[in-house]
């Protein structure tokens, strides 16, 4: 098969093996119910401030305390992956992330609420770091960057379930009811203890390193060494500004559409569904821009092209204009972390990879915590509530974003080795 791989005649899916397709699709199933779970909290903010008598900037509290959190849990899952391996936390991160949905679900007062929403911030930042790991190690180096794109899409699907949940189910089972629907996801856990097996790159490694007597105890303080640095920054800042264009584009979107024009569930679900069932498609489709031109352009050219689209749903002259404009930015600023997975796996080490894709992602979500109370606060002051706070915030992100992507290396093709190596320098 390798001769057919090198000749080019073997298709790029028929390369992978049984193995190497269960551990993808077990970090496509985790980050797609991940996403189900947390993104359904975006679509009953409203209901929930009106239920327990809050003000809306409480609620949008609880979902930046969430993001803030995702660091702790990913630093915590990406130390124990590089450690222990990649499948065991996996399953902890499913588990954590569905109970504290179904607690959330049930809880008699706000403040219940807020715990446990914020402690599912943990279980789905543990979850990134150690599907992707798992999942990039073990796929072949042609055709990471598709599959990388339709494993971070899978997100956009978990969004568009939450969405078709909410349109749906919203009106007979409530807010509580969606919430606890978010328990589901935990039955995917005895799926990957009996199918999926730990990456042999990480075994690999983790034998050298403990036959050298060269174990990577600390590697949080590894990815900050002065000749990482730069590569840990602009990774950092590639990062931030990804998830603060996410949270403000698709973050408060619904709550845009509640608040200030008043429309109801139907009418939230369909462009946000709509958008999130686009993003998966052409997720796929920068990915393979990426495995033919670089990791780099499979993100820079549709974050630019979605940055123009921006005013068209927010300035719309219909209902149809906004719908149209906001399904095609699900094409394009919804498909710039389709890279995430390959491009982070690709800039680090074995020894360290877990953890540090998790830090540089997931700090991320630190900066996009102070995406919803800013913009709702900004929103109370301004004349067309959140257009203009949500238009100019996405303009700015996005220049940020390519600045950053300029500065970074270009990974594409690189091949995972399990050999203990220094981490690469710019």
């Amino acid at each position: 098969m390798a001769s057919e791989v090198a000749a080019g005649v073997l298709p790029w899916w028929k390369e992978p093996t049984k193995d190497q397709w269960m551990a993808w699709v077990a970090a496509w199933l985790g980050w797609m119910l991940d996403a189900f779970d947390f993104t359904i909290f975006l679509l009953i903010m409203v209901p929930i401030s009106q239920d327990f008598g809050v003000p809306l900037l409480a609620v949008t509290a609880v979902f930046t305390i969430t993001l803030w959190l995702r660091l702790v849990g990913a630093i915590a899952a990406g130390w124990l992956a590089d450690r222990i391996g990649r499948k065991g936390p996996l399953m902890i991160s499913i588990l954590w992330y569905s109970a504290c949905n179904l607690f959330a679900g049930l809880a008699p007062t706000f403040s219940f609420l807020f715990v446990f929403r914020a402690l599912l911030g943990i279980g789905m930042g543990a979850e990134w770091p150690v599907g992707t790991s798992l999942a990039m190690e073990t796929w072949p180096a042609r055709s990471r960057g598709i599959m990388s794109g339709l494993l971070q899409g899978s997100w956009g699907l978990g969004f568009l379930l939450s969405s078709a949940a909410y349109g749906l189910l919203y009106n007979s089972i409530g807010w509580r009811g969606l919430l606890i629907m978010g328990v589901l996801p935990a039955l995917v856990v005895l799926w990957i203890r009996l199918y999926v097996k730990e990456s042999d790159v990480w075994q690999e490694n983790r034998r050298q390193q403990k036959e050298r007597g060269k174990e990577a105890k600390a590697p949080l303080f590894d990815i900050f060494r002065p000749r990482v640095l730069g590569n840990t920054l602009s990774c950092c800042l590639w990062l931030a500004a990804a998830f603060v264009i996410y949270y403000t584009v698709f973050g408060m979107f619904a709550t845009h559409l509640q608040k200030d024009l008043h429309f109801g569930p139907g009418d939230v679900a369909l462009p946000i569904a709509l958008s999130n069932g686009v993003t998966f498609i052409a997720s796929g489709f920068w990915g393979s821009v990426a495995d033919k031109f670089g990791r780099r352009w499979g993100i820079i050219i549709p974050g630019v092209l979605g940055a123009l689209v921006t005013p068209f749903y927010l300035f719309p002259t219909n209902y149809a204009v906004l719908v149209i404009a906001f399904t095609l930015q699900g094409a394009l600023l919804g498909s710039i972390y389709g890279q995430q997975p390959s491009y982070l796996s690709e800039r680090f080490p074995t020894e360290v990879r877990a953890t540090a894709t998790g830090f540089c992602y997931h700090q991320g979500s630190v900066w996009a915590g102070f995406a919803g109370p800013i913009l709702t606060a900004w929103a109370a002051t301004s004349a067309g509530g959140f257009t203009m706070p949500m238009l100019y915030t996405t303009l700015g992100a996005c220049v940020v974003l390519v600045i950053a992507l300029m500065f970074g290396p270009e990974t594409k093709g690189m091949v995972f080795s399990a050999d203990l190596q220094p981490e690469p320098e710019l």
